[in-house]
């Protein structure tokens, strides 16, 4: 068989071992490859909190006018995040304590728009930073 474009070593060899890839078929290379995930919806001035990850199950929204700086806010009884977005132009420290517990897990995300598909840990409680 000739051709007019030079074909990869790879090609060439899946050419060679399994043959020719029906047209629509998906290349073994490529098949169950997961998309990356988008970013989650979160509006301008907002922190938005996901149950699961990747941007996925309820959501919980908060702006500054709802919330006390510097003041510890725990999720609703029972409930947690692992993804986050934080849209409110000021750092947000989430913790893995509903009590904001520094014994636990937390991290510190900037403010100008920080998406976060999968937190390294339950976030129940974050803090709003003055700067």
């Amino acid at each position: 068989m000739r051709t007019t474009l030079p074909m990869t070593v790879a090609a060439t060899l899946a050419a060679v071992v399994i043959g020719p890839v029906p047209a629509g078929a998906v290349s073994p290379s490529h098949a169950g490859a997961a998309s990356p995930p988008t970013l989650g919806a979160c509006g301008p001035g907002e922190l938005c909190l996901w149950s699961k990850p990747n941007f996925k199950g309820a959501r919980h929204t908060y702006e500054l006018a709802g919330v006390d700086i510097d003041s510890c806010v725990a999720l609703p009884e029972g409930g947690s995040a692992q993804a986050l977005a934080n849209r409110l132009g000021r750092p947000v420290t989430t913790y893995q304590s509903a009590e904001c517990a520094e014994t636990g897990e937390f991290e510190t995300y900037p403010g100008k728009g920080t998406w976060t598909p999968q937190s390294p840990y339950r976030v129940r409680a974050f803090k709003i930073w003055e700067r």
